[in-house]
């Protein structure tokens, strides 16, 4: 083997399992503590929403300029940079709640985990090999399904356990129950967030990075090359599409709890915070049979049938009774599940060169987490929260219309397809 040849690495792998895994627990918190915010705080829909929005804005600040950090300093000090900042917000909040410090942390906590984004992709590419590429890309999402999935529960643990009588002898209560102010047991779930970051920032400081060797078309590249990919017509309908789908997936799990709240009178600290961790769940399960699907239908047609679902999950969600909508908005995050995937692929394949800078681009779309989260708080305000999400409906409409007008250059590989390459 040549001496320049990266070092597979399963340990570097892990680490990079482990790097989604938390990113997805400090990302997902939001929606099931919007009921306690508002409580806690005293917020309109318009003021939680800017949580959520200061959040998100952070990718649409941060991915470009991260990617361009990474070309010049590399992976682990990146990485280190930014597990530091999503240190500083989760340790700023716990230890000054209040809404106004609340947005700094979640603004400091976007940055880090925009950054970290960046950083892990091409390391995981290197560590597991570009043959296993794919399958270690699969593995990450299901990880990052997963810590969704598990972050509502910490929440209720310690929501359910902090100033309880007789719980004081439970793994952490008894410490919590001294850190966190009266009355606001969940400002506890960053208190834990802190810890864990800190624990990663340990973990980096021992950890030996492979060389990640980019080739021309994976660089960030600089401002006019961004600047180049904007005049393509097709660069900013994909944009607009990794802007609807995140705006559409945030708008979603930020306010399952606080809507079956306000119209069906349900706990959002136990069935609120259920529902959202089924919302992250599901969204798991639909990633695979979505990935069985795409060996036997082309993409779009994939695309087509799991938003059509998810219009017809969400309009049930909106105006079924309440048992319905505990179906319906989990169920939601199901339909959602291959959104992300098949517009990234059929948008990175939409183009022949500057891979790169366009994944950057695509990237800095994630500021629809912010975006429509706040119309949604904003329109509720002043109509009421189900005419609020409303606005998931033009967002659907337009993921749905990806896969009417996708023209890719390369299309998903099928076993039709596979065994027509054979016999030829």
């Amino acid at each position: 083997m040549n001496d320049n040849t990266p070092r597979r690495s399963a340990g570097m792998v892990a680490l990079v399992l482990l790097t989604f895994f938390v990113i997805s627990l400090l990302t997902n918190i939001v929606g099931p503590l919007v009921p306690d915010i508002i409580r806690s705080f005293d917020l309109s829909l318009t003021l939680v929403a800017l949580l959520p929005f200061a959040f998100f804005i952070a990718y649409g600040v941060m991915s470009v300029p991260a990617g361009m950090l990474l070309d010049r300093f590399r992976e682990k000090p990146v990485m280190a940079g930014a597990f530091a900042a999503a240190f500083a917000g989760a340790l700023l909040f716990a230890a000054r709640p209040g809404y106004p410090t609340a947005i700094v942390s979640l603004f400091l906590i976007g940055a880090g985990m925009a950054a970290l984004q960046v950083a892990i992709n091409p390391l995981l590419r290197v560590a597991g090999g570009e043959e296993h590429y794919a399958f270690n890309s699969v593995l990450a999402q299901l990880v990052f399904g997963g810590a969704s999935f598990l972050s509502p529960f910490i929440y209720t643990y310690f929501v359910g356990n902090i100033g309880r009588p007789g719980a004081e002898g439970r793994p952490l209560i008894g410490l919590m129950t001294r850190l966190v102010p009266p009355g606001l047991p969940w400002v506890s779930v960053y208190w834990v967030f802190a810890a864990l970051v800190l624990a990663m920032l340990a973990v980096l400081a021992v950890v030996r990075f492979p060389a990640v060797v980019r080739k021309e078309d994976e660089r960030a590249g600089g401002w006019a090359a961004h600047r180049a990919l904007f005049k393509n017509r097709a660069v900013l309908l994909y944009f607009l599409g990794i802007f609807a789908y995140v705006g559409t997936e945030q708008g979603v799990a930020n306010w399952i709890s606080q809507f079956l709240l306000a119209y069906h009178r349900y706990d959002p600290r136990t069935v609120g915070a259920g529902r959202v961790s089924l919302f992250w769940g599901l969204m798991t399960v639909g990633g695979i049979l979505g990935l069985v699907l795409l060996k036997f239908l082309d993409s779009r047609k994939v695309l087509l049938g799991f938003t059509a679902a998810a219009l017809v999950f969400l309009t049930l969600a909106l105006f079924g009774p309440g048992p319905i909508a505990l179906i319906m908005f989990p169920l939601v995050g199901f339909a959602a599940s291959v959104m992300w995937p098949v517009i990234f692929s059929l948008a990175l394949n939409s183009v022949d060169s500057r891979h790169g800078p366009f994944s950057g681009i695509l990237c800095t779309g994630i500021v629809g987490g912010a975006l429509v989260p706040l119309a949604i708080g904003r329109l509720g305000d002043l109509f009421g929260l189900r005419q609020g999400m409303f606005v998931l409906y033009p967002a659907l409409a337009y993921v749905l219309s990806i896969g009417l007008w996708a023209r890719p250059l390369v299309a998903n590989e099928t076993f039709a397809m596979r065994k027509r390459k054979g016999a030829a």
